[in-house]
């Protein structure tokens, strides 16, 4: 690929453009790393140096944010935030083999983050993995994708998909209709990911024939399921005793899926997740994987990370200060 050079005049270096450059030219090393061409300023000038797409992006990066910039003020670590966005956003088409499904709307599954990948090559070598992390970052929708591949191509013959009937508000016996209505909004989540991926009525098919069975994770006392490619969601709200049953109706052909969130646990507080036990009881099993998904993998709308960081910003700091009023009363 042809080497280039492109220049961008900031104009002048006052405080609101100061941020791109940052504390120490911290933010033009950052933007080197993650454009992966080499930036450098002099005087007044930016210059980019490197492959000529991977220029044209970082140019079209900063010549955007000097624009934003005219308007608002901005920090340096909002600045590099906005860059590892936009890469985000203007990440180039995945290769053939990174391909996992195409949907009904010819739109292509792939993961997008390295963890993501780790998360799916970790699905075809084991016979069990653990996908742990907040919310967005595909834990359950790629774990769906690779469960309705393992369908297409006759290594199961059934996908099964559960979740922990938690009530969170209101009770179930409170709630109108049959078993089926009642259980239908915990489970909702689940059809919302195979209508993205199937037609309805497809999916529709698959339902009614049991191809695909969806159903609260109570419902799996007692069976033996094999031949199947299992997904139990949002496995933190599985107690200690649902876990173990779970985990214990594996049978041969199986390919099991575990999600959750350890931070957004709904249980009553005298009850332990069985995923938090699980994670330290099968921890040194070979054959089982563990993968953690951070803020960095959501790939959800660029705010929903921000929330998250936030979230654990402010629960870490709630910690700390229970746990130093805890010290001083014990200390008094």
């Amino acid at each position: 690929m042809e080497k280039v050079e492109e220049r961008v005049d900031l104009g002048s270096f006052d405080e609101k453009f100061y941020a791109i450059v940052g504390r120490a030219d911290e933010n033009l090393k950052y933007f080197s790393e993650l454009f992966g061409i080499k930036i450098t300023a002099r005087g007044t000038e930016i210059i980019l140096k490197g492959e000529e797409d991977k220029v044209a992006r970082a140019h079209k990066f900063i010549t955007d944010i000097i624009k934003e910039l005219k308007n608002r003020s901005m920090t340096a670590q909002e600045v590099r935030e906005r860059a590892a966005e936009f890469v985000k956003e203007i990440q180039v088409q995945p290769q053939k083999e990174e391909v996992i499904l195409v949907t009904h709307r010819k739109k292509a599954i792939y993961p997008k983050t390295k963890t993501q990948k780790l998360y799916v090559d970790a699905i075809k070598e084991k016979d069990i993995v653990f996908g742990i992390g907040p919310a967005g970052t595909g834990k359950t929708y790629l774990a769906m994708a690779m469960a309705l591949v393992h369908l297409k191509e006759n290594k199961v013959s059934k996908i099964i998909l559960t979740r922990p009937a938690v009530e969170a508000g209101e009770k179930l016996g409170f709630l109108p209709g049959g078993i089926a209505e009642k259980v239908d909004p915990y489970l909702r989540p689940l059809y919302d990911a195979l209508y993205d991926m199937v037609d309805y009525d497809k999916a529709a098919y698959m339902l009614e024939r049991n191809i695909i069975e969806i159903a609260p994770l109570a419902f799996m006392r007692g069976r033996t399921l094999n031949d199947a490619f299992i997904i139990l969601d949002e496995a933190q709200n599985a107690t200690r005793e649902q876990m173990k049953m779970f985990l214990t109706r594996i049978g041969f052909g199986s390919k099991v899926v575990i999600t959750g969130d350890i931070t957004q646990i709904d249980l009553p507080s005298k009850e332990q997740s069985g995923l938090v036990e699980a994670i330290k009881v099968l921890k040194d099993i070979d054959d089982i994987a563990f993968i953690y998904f951070t803020q960095e993998d959501v790939v959800r709308h660029p705010i929903v990370a921000k929330i998250i960081k936030a979230y654990e910003e402010f629960e870490g700091k709630h910690k700390d200060r229970k746990e130093g009023k805890r010290s001083k009363a014990e200390n008094s």
